[in-house]
Protein backbone atom coordinates (compact mmCIF):
# COMPACT_ATOMS: atom_id res chain seq x y z
CA UNK A 1 0.00 0.00 0.00
CA UNK A 2 1.35 3.46 -0.96
CA UNK A 3 0.17 6.45 1.01
CA UNK A 4 3.45 8.25 1.76
CA UNK A 5 3.88 9.12 -1.93
CA UNK A 6 0.66 11.12 -1.93
CA UNK A 7 1.68 13.02 1.21
CA UNK A 8 5.07 13.75 -0.36
CA UNK A 9 3.40 15.17 -3.47
CA UNK A 10 1.20 17.45 -1.39
CA UNK A 11 4.22 18.76 0.46
CA UNK A 12 6.50 19.24 -2.56
CA UNK A 13 4.14 20.54 -5.26
CA UNK A 14 3.34 23.85 -3.61
CA UNK A 15 1.47 27.03 -4.47
CA UNK A 16 0.26 27.99 -7.89
CA UNK A 17 2.18 25.27 -9.66
CA UNK A 18 0.24 22.61 -7.76
CA UNK A 19 -3.07 24.38 -8.27
CA UNK A 20 -2.65 24.41 -12.05
CA UNK A 21 -1.98 20.69 -12.38
CA UNK A 22 -4.95 18.88 -13.90
CA UNK A 23 -6.32 15.67 -12.40
CA UNK A 24 -5.34 13.91 -15.62
CA UNK A 25 -1.70 14.98 -15.17
CA UNK A 26 -1.64 13.75 -11.57
CA UNK A 27 -3.14 10.41 -12.61
CA UNK A 28 -0.53 10.03 -15.38
CA UNK A 29 2.34 10.75 -12.99
CA UNK A 30 0.97 8.27 -10.44
CA UNK A 31 0.64 5.57 -13.08
CA UNK A 32 4.17 6.16 -14.33
CA UNK A 33 5.61 6.05 -10.83
CA UNK A 34 4.19 2.57 -10.32
CA UNK A 35 5.34 1.41 -13.75
CA UNK A 36 1.83 0.38 -14.80
CA UNK A 37 0.27 0.68 -18.27
CA UNK A 38 -1.75 3.86 -18.61
CA UNK A 39 -4.90 2.21 -19.96
CA UNK A 40 -4.68 -1.04 -18.07
CA UNK A 41 -5.49 -3.11 -21.16
CA UNK A 42 -5.19 -6.87 -20.77
CA UNK A 43 -2.53 -8.13 -23.13
CA UNK A 44 -3.26 -11.39 -24.88
CA UNK A 45 -6.86 -11.64 -23.67
CA UNK A 46 -9.97 -11.47 -25.81
CA UNK A 47 -13.04 -9.62 -24.59
CA UNK A 48 -16.28 -11.55 -24.22
CA UNK A 49 -19.86 -10.66 -23.31
CA UNK A 50 -20.31 -12.98 -20.35
CA UNK A 51 -23.86 -12.21 -19.23
CA UNK A 52 -24.86 -12.86 -15.64
CA UNK A 53 -28.18 -12.77 -13.77
CA UNK A 54 -28.78 -11.89 -10.15
CA UNK A 55 -30.89 -14.46 -8.34
CA UNK A 56 -34.14 -12.54 -8.71
CA UNK A 57 -33.76 -11.91 -12.45
CA UNK A 58 -34.81 -15.21 -14.09
CA UNK A 59 -38.19 -16.85 -13.55
CA UNK A 60 -38.29 -20.03 -11.48
CA UNK A 61 -39.09 -21.17 -7.96
CA UNK A 62 -35.85 -23.06 -7.31
CA UNK A 63 -32.21 -22.59 -8.24
CA UNK A 64 -32.42 -25.50 -10.66
CA UNK A 65 -35.43 -23.97 -12.41
CA UNK A 66 -33.64 -20.63 -12.65
CA UNK A 67 -30.43 -22.23 -13.94
CA UNK A 68 -32.34 -24.30 -16.52
CA UNK A 69 -33.88 -21.07 -17.83
CA UNK A 70 -30.51 -19.27 -17.83
CA UNK A 71 -28.83 -22.06 -19.77
CA UNK A 72 -31.51 -21.90 -22.44
CA UNK A 73 -30.62 -18.21 -22.91
CA UNK A 74 -26.88 -18.86 -22.82
CA UNK A 75 -26.36 -16.96 -19.55
CA UNK A 76 -23.04 -17.99 -18.03
CA UNK A 77 -22.94 -16.09 -14.71
CA UNK A 78 -24.95 -16.17 -11.47
CA UNK A 79 -24.75 -13.31 -8.95
CA UNK A 80 -26.24 -14.29 -5.58
CA UNK A 81 -26.71 -11.96 -2.64
CA UNK A 82 -24.22 -12.17 0.20
CA UNK A 83 -26.78 -12.46 3.01
CA UNK A 84 -26.61 -15.98 4.44
CA UNK A 85 -24.24 -17.05 1.64
CA UNK A 86 -22.00 -19.14 3.88
CA UNK A 87 -24.94 -21.44 4.63
CA UNK A 88 -25.80 -21.79 0.93
CA UNK A 89 -22.42 -22.76 -0.51
CA UNK A 90 -23.31 -26.46 -0.71
CA UNK A 91 -26.73 -25.75 -2.23
CA UNK A 92 -25.29 -23.47 -4.91
CA UNK A 93 -22.44 -25.84 -5.75
CA UNK A 94 -24.87 -28.72 -6.14
CA UNK A 95 -27.21 -26.72 -8.38
CA UNK A 96 -24.30 -25.60 -10.60
CA UNK A 97 -22.79 -29.08 -10.91
CA UNK A 98 -22.43 -30.09 -14.56
CA UNK A 99 -23.63 -26.72 -15.84
CA UNK A 100 -21.91 -24.04 -17.92
CA UNK A 101 -22.91 -21.37 -15.36
CA UNK A 102 -20.42 -20.08 -12.78
CA UNK A 103 -20.80 -17.71 -9.85
CA UNK A 104 -19.92 -14.20 -11.02
CA UNK A 105 -19.82 -11.61 -8.22
CA UNK A 106 -21.51 -11.62 -4.82
CA UNK A 107 -23.87 -8.70 -4.26
CA UNK A 108 -23.19 -7.17 -0.82
CA UNK A 109 -25.21 -8.74 2.05
CA UNK A 110 -22.96 -7.64 4.92
CA UNK A 111 -23.94 -5.71 8.05
CA UNK A 112 -22.53 -2.38 9.22
CA UNK A 113 -20.32 -0.27 6.96
CA UNK A 114 -16.62 0.41 6.65
CA UNK A 115 -16.77 4.21 7.06
CA UNK A 116 -18.75 4.29 10.27
CA UNK A 117 -17.26 6.40 13.04
CA UNK A 118 -18.58 3.81 15.49
CA UNK A 119 -16.06 1.02 16.02
CA UNK A 120 -18.84 -1.47 16.85
CA UNK A 121 -20.50 -0.81 13.46
CA UNK A 122 -17.17 -1.27 11.67
CA UNK A 123 -16.58 -4.51 13.57
CA UNK A 124 -19.98 -5.76 12.43
CA UNK A 125 -18.99 -4.91 8.86
CA UNK A 126 -15.67 -6.72 8.99
CA UNK A 127 -17.08 -9.78 10.71
CA UNK A 128 -19.92 -10.20 8.23
CA UNK A 129 -18.04 -9.36 5.02
CA UNK A 130 -15.18 -11.72 5.88
CA UNK A 131 -17.69 -14.54 6.16
CA UNK A 132 -19.06 -13.61 2.72
CA UNK A 133 -15.56 -13.31 1.23
CA UNK A 134 -14.64 -16.80 2.43
CA UNK A 135 -17.82 -18.19 0.85
CA UNK A 136 -17.15 -16.23 -2.35
CA UNK A 137 -13.71 -17.78 -2.59
CA UNK A 138 -15.14 -21.27 -2.10
CA UNK A 139 -17.62 -20.61 -4.92
CA UNK A 140 -14.96 -19.26 -7.29
CA UNK A 141 -16.51 -15.78 -7.41
CA UNK A 142 -14.64 -12.81 -8.90
CA UNK A 143 -15.42 -10.76 -5.79
CA UNK A 144 -17.82 -9.26 -3.25
CA UNK A 145 -19.45 -5.97 -4.20
CA UNK A 146 -19.29 -3.31 -1.48
CA UNK A 147 -20.14 0.38 -1.01
CA UNK A 148 -18.11 2.36 1.57
CA UNK A 149 -21.18 4.26 2.85
CA UNK A 150 -24.76 4.83 1.70
CA UNK A 151 -26.61 8.08 2.26
CA UNK A 152 -28.41 7.87 5.58
CA UNK A 153 -25.94 5.51 7.21
CA UNK A 154 -24.80 6.99 10.52
CA UNK A 155 -22.65 7.71 12.39
CA UNK A 156 -20.26 8.28 9.50
CA UNK A 157 -16.75 9.66 9.15
CA UNK A 158 -16.46 13.11 7.49
CA UNK A 159 -15.71 13.38 3.78
CA UNK A 160 -12.04 14.36 4.19
CA UNK A 161 -8.58 13.30 3.07
CA UNK A 162 -8.06 11.62 6.42
CA UNK A 163 -11.17 9.51 5.82
CA UNK A 164 -9.93 8.50 2.38
CA UNK A 165 -6.56 7.49 3.84
CA UNK A 166 -8.36 5.51 6.54
CA UNK A 167 -10.48 3.76 3.87
CA UNK A 168 -7.36 2.80 1.94
CA UNK A 169 -5.79 1.32 5.06
CA UNK A 170 -8.90 -0.69 5.90
CA UNK A 171 -9.27 -1.87 2.30
CA UNK A 172 -5.68 -3.05 2.27
CA UNK A 173 -6.41 -5.31 5.24
CA UNK A 174 -9.62 -6.53 3.63
CA UNK A 175 -7.90 -7.01 0.28
CA UNK A 176 -5.25 -9.23 1.87
CA UNK A 177 -7.99 -11.41 3.32
CA UNK A 178 -9.82 -11.59 -0.02
CA UNK A 179 -6.64 -12.46 -1.92
CA UNK A 180 -5.92 -15.27 0.54
CA UNK A 181 -9.32 -16.72 -0.45
CA UNK A 182 -8.72 -16.31 -4.19
CA UNK A 183 -11.22 -13.49 -4.66
CA UNK A 184 -11.54 -9.72 -4.18
CA UNK A 185 -13.61 -6.90 -2.74
CA UNK A 186 -15.16 -4.76 -5.47
CA UNK A 187 -15.84 -1.06 -4.89
CA UNK A 188 -19.11 0.05 -6.49
CA UNK A 189 -19.67 3.75 -7.23
CA UNK A 190 -23.32 4.82 -6.93
CA UNK A 191 -25.18 7.94 -7.98
CA UNK A 192 -25.31 10.86 -5.55
CA UNK A 193 -28.87 10.08 -4.47
CA UNK A 194 -27.65 6.81 -2.97
CA UNK A 195 -24.07 7.41 -1.82
CA UNK A 196 -22.26 10.58 -0.79
CA UNK A 197 -18.77 9.15 -0.82
CA UNK A 198 -18.06 7.22 -4.01
CA UNK A 199 -19.86 8.28 -7.19
CA UNK A 200 -17.52 7.97 -10.18
CA UNK A 201 -15.65 4.99 -11.57
CA UNK A 202 -12.41 6.99 -11.76
CA UNK A 203 -12.63 7.73 -8.03
CA UNK A 204 -12.98 4.02 -7.25
CA UNK A 205 -10.10 3.19 -9.59
CA UNK A 206 -7.86 5.79 -7.93
CA UNK A 207 -8.52 4.16 -4.55
CA UNK A 208 -7.61 0.77 -6.04
CA UNK A 209 -4.41 2.30 -7.41
CA UNK A 210 -3.43 3.81 -4.07
CA UNK A 211 -4.24 0.67 -2.09
CA UNK A 212 -2.24 -1.31 -4.67
CA UNK A 213 -3.58 -4.67 -3.52
CA UNK A 214 -4.67 -7.52 -5.85
CA UNK A 215 -7.64 -8.16 -3.56
CA UNK A 216 -9.13 -4.67 -4.10
CA UNK A 217 -10.89 -3.92 -7.38
CA UNK A 218 -13.76 -1.78 -8.70
CA UNK A 219 -16.74 -1.98 -11.01
CA UNK A 220 -19.03 0.12 -13.16
CA UNK A 221 -22.83 0.14 -12.91
CA UNK A 222 -24.24 1.40 -16.20
CA UNK A 223 -27.43 2.64 -14.55
CA UNK A 224 -25.64 4.69 -11.89
CA UNK A 225 -23.23 5.91 -14.56
CA UNK A 226 -26.10 7.58 -16.43
CA UNK A 227 -26.39 10.13 -13.63
CA UNK A 228 -22.71 10.68 -12.81
CA UNK A 229 -20.55 10.06 -15.89
CA UNK A 230 -20.24 12.08 -19.08
CA UNK A 231 -19.10 9.04 -21.05
CA UNK A 232 -19.60 5.31 -20.51
CA UNK A 233 -16.39 4.55 -22.38
CA UNK A 234 -14.39 7.21 -20.56
CA UNK A 235 -15.55 5.92 -17.18
CA UNK A 236 -14.68 2.31 -17.97
CA UNK A 237 -11.32 3.26 -19.45
CA UNK A 238 -10.56 5.08 -16.19
CA UNK A 239 -10.94 1.76 -14.36
CA UNK A 240 -8.53 -0.03 -16.68
CA UNK A 241 -7.09 -3.22 -15.24
CA UNK A 242 -8.93 -2.64 -11.93
CA UNK A 243 -12.32 -3.31 -13.59
CA UNK A 244 -13.65 -6.52 -12.03
CA UNK A 245 -17.41 -6.45 -12.64
CA UNK A 246 -20.17 -4.57 -14.49
CA UNK A 247 -23.85 -4.11 -13.64
CA UNK A 248 -26.41 -3.32 -16.32
CA UNK A 249 -30.01 -2.09 -16.38
CA UNK A 250 -32.22 0.12 -18.55
CA UNK A 251 -31.02 3.72 -18.63
CA UNK A 252 -34.13 5.47 -17.27
CA UNK A 253 -36.14 3.19 -14.98
CA UNK A 254 -33.51 0.63 -13.94
CA UNK A 255 -35.55 -2.06 -15.59
CA UNK A 256 -34.53 -4.76 -18.08
CA UNK A 257 -32.15 -3.48 -20.76
CA UNK A 258 -34.37 -2.62 -23.71
CA UNK A 259 -37.45 -1.68 -21.71
CA UNK A 260 -36.57 2.01 -21.98
CA UNK A 261 -36.45 1.91 -25.78
CA UNK A 262 -33.90 4.00 -27.65
CA UNK A 263 -32.37 5.24 -24.38
CA UNK A 264 -30.97 1.76 -23.83
CA UNK A 265 -27.79 2.01 -25.85
CA UNK A 266 -24.71 0.26 -24.48
CA UNK A 267 -22.55 0.36 -27.61
CA UNK A 268 -20.19 3.00 -26.17
CA UNK A 269 -19.66 0.94 -23.01
CA UNK A 270 -19.25 -2.32 -24.93
CA UNK A 271 -16.70 -0.73 -27.25
CA UNK A 272 -14.61 0.23 -24.21
CA UNK A 273 -14.94 -3.26 -22.71
CA UNK A 274 -13.75 -4.77 -25.98
CA UNK A 275 -10.75 -2.45 -26.12
CA UNK A 276 -9.91 -3.25 -22.51
CA UNK A 277 -10.05 -6.98 -23.21
CA UNK A 278 -12.70 -7.33 -20.50
CA UNK A 279 -13.46 -11.03 -19.99
CA UNK A 280 -15.39 -11.05 -16.71
CA UNK A 281 -19.15 -10.56 -16.24
CA UNK A 282 -21.87 -8.08 -17.21
CA UNK A 283 -24.62 -8.78 -14.69
CA UNK A 284 -28.27 -7.76 -14.71
CA UNK A 285 -29.23 -5.68 -11.66
CA UNK A 286 -32.70 -4.44 -12.44
CA UNK A 287 -36.45 -4.81 -12.18
CA UNK A 288 -38.88 -5.75 -14.92
CA UNK A 289 -41.88 -3.83 -16.26
CA UNK A 290 -43.35 -6.62 -18.39
CA UNK A 291 -43.58 -10.39 -18.56
CA UNK A 292 -40.12 -11.79 -17.74
CA UNK A 293 -40.66 -14.76 -20.02
CA UNK A 294 -41.02 -12.34 -22.94
CA UNK A 295 -38.83 -9.43 -21.89
CA UNK A 296 -35.70 -11.35 -20.84
CA UNK A 297 -35.02 -13.15 -24.15
CA UNK A 298 -35.55 -9.87 -26.03
CA UNK A 299 -33.24 -8.05 -23.64
CA UNK A 300 -30.46 -10.62 -23.97
CA UNK A 301 -30.81 -10.52 -27.77
CA UNK A 302 -30.50 -6.71 -27.71
CA UNK A 303 -27.29 -6.79 -25.66
CA UNK A 304 -25.70 -9.36 -27.94
CA UNK A 305 -26.61 -7.30 -31.00
CA UNK A 306 -25.10 -4.17 -29.46
CA UNK A 307 -21.98 -6.09 -28.43
CA UNK A 308 -21.51 -7.17 -32.04
CA UNK A 309 -22.09 -3.59 -33.16
CA UNK A 310 -19.53 -2.13 -30.75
Amino acid sequence: MTLNRRKFLRASLAGAAFATLSSATIATCSSASKGKPGKGAKEGKSAALNLSFQEGTPPGETLNEKFDYMERLGIVGFEPGGGGLAGRVGEIKQALKGRSIKVSAICAGFGGFILSSDEAVRSEFFGSIKEIIAAAGELGSVGVVMVPAFNGQTPVLPHTQATRDFLCEQLNTLGNYAAEHGTSVILEPLNRKEAFYLRMVADAASICRDVNNPGVRCMGDLWHMVWEETSDAGALFSAGSYLQHVHIASRKRRSMPGEDGEADSYVDAFSALKQLGYDKYVSYECGCQGDRAVVLPESVKLLREQWNEA
